[in-house]
């Protein structure tokens, strides 16, 4: 997410840590590189400097409070940072049955695509939700939101003959009113017309959404200030969602310009897929960027990656220190769940930090794929016992699977170390947990990762 944002702000970091003394020299140059990462991620000019002037005069005059002056200083940094993209983070709390979301926005911007995923995020927390598609002037965005909720296995309505948002949504009112969560797509236009703000207001007024957001495609920069400053002023909005976060440099523009209007950001698009939607939590976020890792959100993907019956399961199993393919299968399935590798690791404090070359992550995706069409390939037996693997099994498993003896051996090789490592969860000391997360490192071909 924001990768040279975040390269510049761990180049800042890192500055810090190796600097002997943290005098005015050293702020002002640190202040200028984080201008300077700012300025490139496309943030307001006004903003950054009032940001970096804050910054300069709590590192010159604040008094340490119980730490180095380096750790005060990256504190300082860190501090800023979430106040400067929002603060705590405001997140949506479903409280009461047929709470509504609303979702307004300019043509393009992704509002029927964020529908969606809205959609899951809060299916997956145990809600009964349905879609409702308003927008009269794109016969497409219908078809295009039923497709999206039959994926998800939720309800989708909407009416082509009818040509007025209003009477679309009347008509269905009492049918959505047994849900514990509508969302409700609108219209967009290419530009901010009276028009499109005439028929949202009625739209609006009407039904009186729990939540109004406002969504924005991150690569429309600063100029997001004023499409959420106008749409606020029209209609109350009460978030945004910015897309399309995980391709553009103007990412920090859009994100900085929304806080800077007091409209709080509250989900982020991070990628094409239905689950690729974030709370956007700004203290995480900045942490995030710092290289520090976020393990509240590491944990958030974990739960919906793995249920809570599955991971006592294999609690129990490390405790006893059973491990077979099939565990091992189920690990892989859960950690693809989460997302791609490069996030899980941006995610975990310490291992955001090292220096795994990005190419070398894709392999190892590709070699989890390549594993499981491998297990695939094997009998419930194998799975079970695949230490009766042998070269002649070795050899069937390989053609059916279309890899190679040598990806099938190395795969066993895997399940052995990590039979090791779960021995020695359940009872091994640390000094031998150490070398075996290096053994597996190395195995891995991260051999030369080392933590900054």
């Amino acid at each position: 997410m924001l990768d040279k944002l975040g390269d510049s702000l761990k180049g800042v970091l890192k500055k810090i840590s190796q600097s002997i003394f943290v005098d005015e020299k050293l702020i002002n140059e640190l202040v200028k590189e984080i201008q300077r990462a700012l300025l490139q991620s496309d943030v307001d000019v006004k903003l950054v400097f009032e940001l970096s002037k804050r910054i300069k005069e709590r590192a010159l005059r604040e008094e340490v409070p119980g730490l180095t002056k380096k750790e005060h200083l990256i504190n300082i940094v860190y501090a800023e940072l979430v106040n400067f993209l929002g603060g705590e983070g405001a997140k949506i709390e479903i409280r009461k049955k047929n709470f509504k979301i609303m979702l307004v926005g300019l043509y393009a911007s992704g509002k029927t695509t964020q529908a969606g995923k809205l959609a899951r995020f809060f299916q997956k927390r145990g809600f009964n939700v349905a879609l409702l598609q308003t927008d009269i002037y794109r016969p497409a965005g219908f078809e295009q939101l039923s497709q999206l909720g039959k994926s998800i296995n939720v309800p989708v309505y909407g009416d082509l003959s009818v040509k007025d948002s209003l009477k679309i949504y009347k008509k269905f009112e009492q049918e959505l009113s047994k849900y514990d969560l509508v969302i409700i797509d609108t219209a967009g236009r290419d530009a901010l017309s009276e028009e499109l703000i005439k028929e949202v207001r009625e739209l609006y007024d009407y039904v009186k959404p729990d939540e109004n957001l406002l969504v924005i495609s991150a690569d429309i920069g600063q100029t997001a200030m004023f499409q959420a400053e106008q749409f606020h002023a029209n209609c109350k909005i009460t978030g945004v969602v910015v897309t399309k976060l995980e391709g553009t440099a103007k990412g920090g523009g859009a994100i900085s310009a929304c806080a800077a209007t007091g409209t709080p950001v509250k989900f982020v698009g991070v990628g094409e897929k239905i689950e690729d939607i974030e709370e956007f939590n700004p203290p995480g976020f900045v942490s995030r960027l710092l290289g520090m890792g976020d393990i509240n959100a590491l944990l958030e993907k974990a739960k919906e990656a793995i249920s809570q019956e599955d991971a006592e399961s294999i609690k129990k199993k490390m405790l006893k220190g059973d491990f077979n393919l099939i565990d091992l299968y189920e690990q892989m399935q859960a950690v693809r769940k989460m997302g791609p590798l490069s996030n899980i690791f941006n995610m975990i404090p310490g291992f955001s930090q090292a220096a795994i070359p990005k190419d070398m992550l894709s392999v190892q995706e590709e070699k989890l794929q390549k594993w499981k069409y491998i297990m695939d390939s094997m009998s419930r037996k194998e799975l079970e016992e695949p230490d009766s693997v042998g070269f002649e099994r070795m050899e069937r498993i390989a053609r059916g699977s279309g890899a190679s003896i040598k990806e099938v051996r190395e795969l066993l090789k895997q399940y052995k170390q990590s039979k090791k490592l779960v021995k020695a969860f359940s009872g091994g000391s640390s000094r031998n947990m150490e070398q075996l997360v290096r053994k597996m490192g190395k195995m891995q071909g991260v051999k030369g990762m080392k933590l900054k």
